[in-house]
Formats: C-alpha cells, structure tokens, sequence
C-alpha cells in the first residue's frame, strides 16, 4: 500500500536518529584518523629511513636496534590511531586511554551530559535530526544512489552492446 501524495513519511524512529548520530560520528572519527595517520606515516618514513641509515652506519649493541626502536614507536602511534575501531563491537571500542578513540570518548560524554540537561545541545540535534528527516523525505527516489548505479551500468552495457553489434 503506499501513501497518497500529500502525506510526507513518518519520520524515522528514536533509535534510527541514535544510529545516525553515530554513523555521523563514526564518519567524523575516520576522517579525523585518516588524517592522523597520513601525518603519521609522513613523520615515520623519514624518521625509519634515518634511523635504518644510521644503524648501517654506526654500530650499535643490536642489529638494526635504531630502526626497531622506531619502529615501536611508530606501532604505537598506529594503535593510539586505531582506524578501524568503528567496526569493533562496543565493548572494545576504546582500549587505551590516549587512543583517538578515548579522547572522542571524553569529549561525547561532555556532550551526552549536555544533552541530558535539555540545554544547546539538545536543541541543536533535534534541529538538525528534523532536518535531516525532512531531506530524506523529500530526496526523490531517483536520487537513489542504488538506482543511478544501475542505470549507469544499463547505459553501459548498451552502448558495449550496441558498439559490439555496430562494428562489421
């Protein structure tokens, strides 16, 4: 059955709003990681290489023991990073206390207090949740991202169909 034209959709559930709060967090903390990881990759290549250098050159009481020790170094900036920790269940979401993702912890529990007490931030999500709700309402269907892959791979085909049965 579908709903006549002048009535907009129910918006989504509560607990669909808390998942896409999260999914936006959760989008956020990756780009903020990615970032934090290509510093960090800029910062360790040169530091690695340097070291490695100076092992080859200058002894030491192990082999390659400079270029070990940056490498634990840089092991641990990577764990701090824990880029894929969105895909972890919640229990072992935040391991280490000065992770990316212990810092984010600390700062939404600000926010999450905030948002109890019904002050700004309350207000603001609310706000931004409607808004949200009534720009997928409205998005035509044909905005589909599903659909526009399908039609372009349709178009596709056809022009490798018909450039197949054009050529002699």
């Amino acid at each position: 059955m579908t709903l006549p034209a002048t009535l907009p959709p129910a918006p989504p559930p509560q607990d669909e709003s808390h998942a896409r709060w999260r999914f936006l967090r959760d989008v956020l903390v990756f780009q903020v990681k990615l970032i934090l990881g290509n510093l960090h990759n800029f910062i360790f290549v040169p530091v690695s290489l340097a070291a490695a250098a100076a092992d080859l050159l200058f002894k030491h009481e192990r082999q390659g023991g400079r270029f070990y020790k940056v490498m634990e170094w840089a092991r641990h900036g990577d764990e701090a990073i824990d880029l894929y920790s969105a895909l972890n269940d919640d229990e072992t979401r935040v391991r280490k206390y000065y992770s990316v993702d212990a810092v984010v912890a600390r700062v939404e529990d600000v926010i999450v207090r905030e948002y109890a007490k019904g002050g700004t931030t309350a207000s603001v999500k609310a706000a931004v949740d409607r808004a949200l709700n009534k720009i997928q309402c409205e998005t035509p269907s044909k905005l589909n991202p599903e659909d526009i892959v399908k039609r372009a791979a349709e178009k596709i085909r056809e022009k490798t169909q018909r450039r197949g049965t054009a050529t002699p």
